[in-house]
C-alpha cells in the first residue's frame, strides 16, 4: 500500500494492518490470541483484587461453551493451479437452534466446513451466507436434538462503550481451542476504510491479543456478552480490530433473511472535510466531499464532480466532518434502491446544485474461477468490484489469476493479472469461452502442442506462443 500523505505514521498502520488481513483472507484466518487468565505473565493483573478475577471469570463462563473451533476445507486458485487446504479459525454460537457468527474471510471459498465443539463434538455446519464487505459469515449448525438447545452467547448493547473499558478475545490462535485474553477496548470507534474495502463501519480497537486463528471469535465484555467479532491485528503491535456488535446483528439479519447483502453502487469515493491523513481541510461544517467519481459509473451519469460536496441524500443531510462519520453516509449510500432516480444536493464553489441519480446493485460474485491444469495457470473473470483495475481496462473478460512455477505459463511469459484477448485465435469474454477453447484444443491429439495467446498487460497488447509440451502434473 502506499503511504497517505502528511501522515506517514497511520498511513503505516493501515499498510500493516492491510497486509495482516491480506495474509489471513490467503490463509483463511486472523484474529486473537491469548494466555489463560489464570496464567497470563502481567503482575498487574495477577495483582488484581478477588472480586475482579470472578468478575472476569463468570464472564469467561457465560461464552466459552458457544465457542467454536471453526475448520473449513478450502478451494485456492493463487498458485497456478487447484489446491484444497483445511485451514482454521474461530466463532461463536448466537441462538438457541444454532446459528454461528464467524468471518467471511475464514470459510472464504469453502467446499466443507466442520466446527469443534465445547464438548469436543466435531460436526458439519452450513454456511447460509457471507458478507466480503463487512468480513462476515453466517453458520447454521445441525438441528439440536429433540428438547435440546445448544449453550449461546448474548449481544451487548454498546451504546455506552467507551475508551478504558475491559474486554476479553475467546478463540483459538494458532489452533488452540478455547484461549481468552484480557485487554481493554483502545479505541471504540476507530476508522481504518482508508484505501481498504473497509467502509461501511467503524472498528472497536483493543490491545487484547488478536493473532492468526481467532478470527470470527468474540471479543465480550466483564459481563459475558458480544462487543464484537474479531477480525484483524497486527502481529506483536497490541493492536486489534473488532466488528462492532451492531454491525454483526444487522449483517446476520440480512444473511437469514436473505443469505446475502444487497448494496447500491454509486462510483462515489468519500473523504471527511477534515481530513488528518491526507492533511486535507474543507471550508465547510457539513455534507461530506467527494474525492473522485469512477468513470461511466451513476455519479458520472448524473454530472457529480470530484471536489463537490454532497449536502443531502433523498433529503437527509449528511454530516462528513471526520472520517469516524464516513461509514453511516456509505451505508446510505449502499442502501439505496437501484430501481429509480434519487436526489442529491451538491455545493459546487459558491452555487449549490441539484442532481439525480439512479444508483446500480454493486456486484454479488467475485467471478468464477477455472484451473488450466495442463497450461499450469488459473484464470478468472473480471470484477467491477473486486478487479476495479482490469475492469477499466476491459469490462468483460478474464484474466490470469495465478502461475504456477515450474510450469508451462510461466515459462512461455504469461503473467498474473494478464487478460485473455484471443486463445488460439478465438476470441475469450466469458469463463464459458475459455472452458470451451480450453477442452477442445487438449481433447484434439493431433496438434502441436502449442497455442498463440493474445493478452493485454498494463493496457498493451502482447501475443504469446504458450508451449505446453511438458506435462508437469506427471513429474
Amino acid at each position: 500500500m502506499v503511504p497517505r500523505r502528511g501522515d506517514t505514521g497511520s498511513s503505516l498502520l493501515v499498510g500493516m494492518l492491510m497486509t495482516a488481513g491480506r495474509i489471513s483472507v490467503r490463509a483463511g484466518i486472523i484474529a486473537t490470541l491469548v494466555t489463560i487468565i489464570a496464567g497470563m505473565a502481567s503482575q498487574a493483573i495477577c495483582q488484581e483484587p478477588a472480586d475482579f478475577r470472578q468478575i472476569i471469570s463468570r464472564a469467561r463462563a457465560e461464552v466459552f461453551p458457544a465457542l467454536i473451533f471453526v475448520k473449513p476445507i478450502v478451494e485456492d486458485y493463487g498458485s497456478g493451479e487447484k489446491k484444497q487446504a483445511e485451514v482454521f479459525g474461530s466463532g461463536v454460537i448466537i441462538s438457541p437452534d444454532g446459528y454461528a457468527v464467524t468471518n467471511w474471510h475464514v470459510v472464504d471459498k469453502a467446499v466443507r466446513i466442520n466446527c469443534v465443539l465445547y464438548d469436543e463434538r466435531q460436526v458439519r455446519v452450513e454456511l447460509i451466507g457471507s458478507d466480503r464487505d463487512t468480513d462476515l459469515a453466517l453458520l447454521r449448525l445441525p438441528d439440536p436434538p429433540e428438547g435440546k438447545s445448544y449453550p449461546h452467547a448474548r449481544f451487548a448493547d454498546t451504546t455506552g462503550m467507551q475508551e478504558g473499558d475491559f474486554v476479553m478475545a475467546l478463540g483459538s490462535p494458532f489452533g488452540f481451542q478455547r484461549s481468552i485474553s484480557l485487554g481493554i477496548i483502545s479505541n471504540a470507534q476507530r476508522y481504518i476504510g482508508f484505501d481498504t474495502e473497509y467502509k461501511y463501519n467503524t472498528w472497536i480497537q483493543t490491545d487484547a491479543a488478536i493473532n492468526p486463528g481467532n478470527s470470527g471469535g468474540p471479543l465480550i465484555d466483564t459481563r459475558g456478552a458480544i462487543v464484537g467479532i474479531n477480525t484483524l491485528g497486527i502481529d506483536g503491535s497490541g493492536i486489534g480490530f473488532s466488528i462492532p456488535a451492531s454491525c454483526v446483528q444487522d449483517v446476520v439479519a440480512r444473511l437469514k433473511r436473505d443469505g446475502r447483502v444487497v448494496r447500491a453502487h454509486t462510483g462515489l469515493r468519500l473523504q471527511a472535510l477534515k481530513d488528518f491523513h491526507s492533511n486535507t481541510f474543507v471550508d465547510a461544517e457539513h455534507g461530506v466531499l467527494i474525492a473522485g467519481v469512477e468513470e461511466n459509473s451513476p455519479a458520472a451519469r448524473a454530472g457529480i464532480r470530484a471536489g463537490d460536496i454532497l449536502l443531502t441524500l433523498d433529503g437527509k443531510a449528511l454530516d462528513g466532518l471526520y472520517a469516524e462519520m464516513l461509514p453511516a453516509i456509505w451505508r446510505a449510500l449502499a442502501d439505496l434502491q437501484a430501481d429509480g432516480p434519487v436526489p442529491m444536493e451538491l455545493q459546487r464553489d459558491s452555487e449549490k446544485v441539484q442532481v439525480r441519480i439512479t444508483p446500480e446493485l454493486k456486484g454479488l460474485s467475485e467471478g468464477e474461477d477455472f484451473d488450466c491444469r495442463r497450461w499450469n495457470m488459473t484464470v478468472k473473470e473480471i470484477n467491477k468490484d473486486r478487479t476495479p483495475q482490469l475492469y477499466y481496462l476491459r469490462e468483460k473478460g478474464v484474466f490470469i489469476q495465478g502461475i504456477r512455477y515450474p510450469g508451462n505459463a510461466a515459462n512461455s511469459g504469461l503473467g498474473r493479472r494478464d487478460i485473455l484477448l484471443t486463445i488460439d485465435k478465438e476470441p475469450v469474454e466469458t469463463m464459458a469461452d475459455v472452458k470451451r477453447v480450453y477442452e477442445r484444443i487438449l481433447q484434439d491429439d493431433k496438434r502441436e502442442k502449442k497455442i498463440l495467446l493474445e493478452v493485454l498487460r498494463s493496457g498493451l497488447r502482447k501475443w504469446i506462443v504458450l508451449d505446453y509440451r511438458r506435462d508437469y502434473e506427471q513429474e
